[in-house]
């Protein structure tokens, strides 16, 4: 089975490389999840949920009563964006060697990548789904003052040692809203050190811009982004003036270890 149809697409494998790597090159730079925690699979489209958890009794047995051992499982979210590329411009790129056109294309990719980012740090309370930053049992410090050098990295180090006295002792990655990130850009007095380059050190995980609401830090042990499918392109037909495309994945965020998220409250 190949749901992608891309044997459909009337364009040769040459035309395929392109789109592709025009939307690996705009989704890249958003999926920061990938980049700190651990990536598994892809197992494939048939991946719809995942069983989670150890398995258990959802109660003790009274006498002479059968137990119930029952497993948790959560839903693998299949995401997909629709695209088009220009019949008459693909037609001038082949025949003529003009450039051509796959904004449309980079810009499904990045939809695609802020979605698998969403489900990472939000999750979708509907369907039971967790994120990093709603995960049951994650760890809370104050963190709220940004406006100096001290206090920023103060409240990095107070989610660090909250985690570390817990038995998590790193590495460590760290994201937060593009506001704070930005303010890590900062020399300390008398020196040519970057604060970013300062809580890198202690984050060896990595520092990320990310679409966050409140910073985050995060054992790497804290769980795995889980891949059904994994990130590609797919044909969907032609209306005669545009050839239909699609950019599409199946990926959920297993938590293993809440207690190995940090998050800085106000």
């Amino acid at each position: 089975m190949n749901h992608l149809n891309r044997q459909q697409a009337p364009f040769p494998d040459a035309i395929w490389a392109l789109i592709d790597a025009a939307a690996i090159h705009a989704a890249k730079p958003l999926l920061t999840g990938r980049r700190f925690l651990e990536v598994e699979g892809p197992y494939g489209l048939g991946l719809t949920a995942l069983e989670v958890g150890a398995d258990d009794y959802c109660r003790d047995p009274g006498e002479g009563e059968a137990g119930a051992i029952l497993s948790r499982a959560v839903a693998v979210p299949m995401l997909r964006k629709s695209c088009r590329i220009s019949a008459r411009r693909l037609a001038a790129h082949l025949e003529k060697g003009l450039p051509l056109n796959l904004t449309e294309v980079a810009d499904a990719a990045e939809a695609v990548a802020r979605r698998e980012e969403e489900f990472l740090y939000v999750g979708q309370a509907d369907f039971g789904l967790e994120g990093l930053l709603t995960a049951r049992g994650h760890r809370e410090v104050q963190g709220a003052d940004w406006s100096s050098l001290d206090f920023a990295l103060n409240n990095v180090l107070a989610a660090i040692t909250t985690l570390d006295k817990a038995g998590f002792h790193g590495p460590y990655a760290f994201a937060l809203p593009p506001a704070q990130y930005n303010n890590l850009f900062r020399h300390y007095e008398h020196t040519d050190l970057l604060q970013i380059e300062h809580l890198k050190s202690l984050c060896t995980l990595g520092v990320y811009k990310a679409a966050v609401d409140r910073p985050v830090v995060v054992d790497g042990h804290a769980g795995a982004l889980v891949l059904g499918q994994d990130f590609q392109v797919g044909y969907a037909g032609s209306d005669g003036i545009h050839y239909q495309l699609f950019v599409c994945e199946s990926v959920v965020l297993r938590l293993d270890e809440p207690e190995a998220i940090c998050v800085l409250v106000d």
